[in-house]
């Protein structure tokens, strides 16, 4: 079991697994929009999804990427499995290990689940979202989009290779502001991006108002304003209500009135703007935003896909 690989936190990849895994999913991704047929690394293996929180992007992007790799997907219904009758996640655990899966993506309202899980099986434990601890594969989807975007030349490059090669089209980012806004203290995808972005050399700004933001020593601001036209990058949170034990602003249109992104917040700044999803719309971003060509909310779900079958076939294959 001490060989076993898990994917729970974006820490567990170090720098250059990282590099390798953009590459890989580069490569998925010209296949995909090629409508070329990917090899099939996971035939004949098995993966297991356990989501005990709802999601659409996360979960069909991980089936498609197993799917498109050959592999088969068992989705454990959990509000009809076992843990709905008062089974322990331990006692799930073993009985979903006694099925001798090739892996297990997991998602829980709880922080550490995954580790908690990854103590009672054999295979890789990748983790889709833990309370408001980590969401590590969203933070690679968010990083290669970044990538992609200021490092085209570097990234052409490498889809034209024969072979996979070491590369590192971070100069493109190294030194670059993003703003991450909204309900900072609450979210995962943040926390994720905290690691990875500043690891890769990019310059983190938390926006949001004081209640929103986490004990930090990075720079923060409640002015969405004041910070839109300095930074290459805006990424909107979705405002995590459910995550809230009380209300804790007046209104959602108080709130979207100062942290909305807006054309007239953006501007003629020709900076990129990113979204984990679901967008609440006028909220988060604003419907011109999101038709704007700045926005790659979609070409996130895009590489979601493509960064989840390349990480599959690193934890698996």
């Amino acid at each position: 079991m001490s060989d076993i690989r898990h994917l729970i936190r974006t820490s567990d990849f170090s720098t250059q697994e990282i590099i390798t895994l953009f590459h890989n999913a580069l490569h998925y991704k010209q296949l995909l929009m090629s409508k070329t047929p990917t090899h099939q690394p996971l035939k004949h293996k098995n993966v297991i999804t356990i989501f005990f929180e709802n999601s659409t992007r996360t979960l069909s992007s991980f089936e498609l990427a197993v799917k498109n790799l050959g592999g088969d997907i068992l989705r454990l219904d959990v509000s009809r499995s076992s843990t709905s009758k008062g089974e322990t996640i331990s006692d799930t655990a073993a009985n979903l290990n006694a099925m001798n899966p090739d892996a297990i993506i997991i998602r829980h309202r709880n922080a550490g689940a995954g580790y908690y899980l990854s103590a009672h099986v054999n295979c890789p434990i990748i983790n889709g979202g833990d309370g408001a601890h980590s969401h590590p594969t969203q933070a690679l989807l968010d990083l290669l989009t970044i990538i992609e975007h200021f490092g085209l030349e570097e990234l052409q490059t490498l889809k034209n290779a024969d072979t996979i090669a070491p590369f590192a089209p971070l100069d493109s980012i190294k030194g670059k502001k993003i703003a991450i806004v909204g309900d900072v203290v609450n979210s995962r995808v943040a926390n994720s991006n905290i690691e990875l972005l500043t690891r890769f050399g990019m310059e983190v700004i938390l926006v949001a108002p004081p209640h929103f933001l986490p004990q930090t020593s990075l720079r923060t601001s409640d002015n969405l304003k004041a910070i839109a036209q300095e930074v290459d990058v805006i990424m909107s949170l979705r405002t995590q209500t459910e995550r809230h034990d009380q209300v804790i602003y007046g209104s959602l249109k108080d709130y979207a009135s100062r942290f909305c992104v807006t054309k007239e917040i953006v501007g003629n700044n020709p900076c990129i703007i990113l979204h984990p999803g679901p967008v609440h719309r006028n909220i988060d971003i604003d419907d011109e935003v999101l038709k704007d060509s700045r926005s790659k909310v979609l070409e996130q779900v895009t590489n979601g896909v493509c960064v989840r079958m390349a990480a599959l076939d690193f934890l698996i294959a």
